[in-house]
């Protein structure tokens, strides 16, 4: 059975659904780390600017999107400020349980698979609910390489299915001719 498309699961409906304990087989969360690059010295006060990656519209993000955006951010400012010289955090969690009534296709399937109306479905995969003007993804660095992590929240910002806004939180005082 093919993986259903991600925009099927992007519109927040219906109330939260995160007992895992009442739904057998619920997948593992794809997302290895939420913290990355220097974390102490994010914790300490060490970087002059915070920029944020903030979605624009409410939504859920697939754990897969999340984990792909990690990645490609993570790479991205790592080749330039290299691996003390930032701190990446990931800040939704995918808590709700996807789910999907699994049809049958091809030849006869009409006489197979009549299903049932409202349907519970199988678990088949997590997301994270996001609401408007949500911090998804951070990145704490020094002023000079502030171009280079707005440039990885911006390939990060692709990956997700909501548009989404660059903030600089703190430090813009650092920035003078950069912004």
């Amino acid at each position: 059975m093919a993986r259903k498309p991600a925009k099927m699961y992007r519109q927040i409906k219906g109330q939260a659904y995160t007992r895992r304990e009442y739904t057998g087989g619920v997948p593992n969360n794809r997302i290895l780390r939420y913290f990355m690059g220097n974390r102490k010295g994010a914790e300490a006060g060490q970087f002059e600017v915070v920029v944020e990656l903030t979605a624009d519209n409410a939504c859920q993000i697939r754990d897969s999107a999340l984990e792909s955006a990690r990645q490609v951010a993570n790479a991205t400012i790592r080749k330039m400020a290299g691996d003390q010289g930032y701190a990446l955090r990931m800040h939704t969690y995918p808590h709700q349980i996807l789910r999907e009534n699994k049809q049958a296709t091809g030849a006869g399937a009409d006489r197979v698979s009549m299903g049932m109306r409202q349907s519970f479905g199988k678990n088949v995969g997590t997301a994270a609910r996001v609401q408007r003007d949500q911090t998804v993804v951070s990145i704490y660095t020094s002023p000079e390489h502030y171009l280079t992590a707005r440039d990885a929240l911006r390939k990060a910002r692709c990956k997700f299915p909501t548009p989404c806004t660059i903030k600089i939180v703190k430090g813009a005082e650092h920035l003078k001719g950069l912004v």
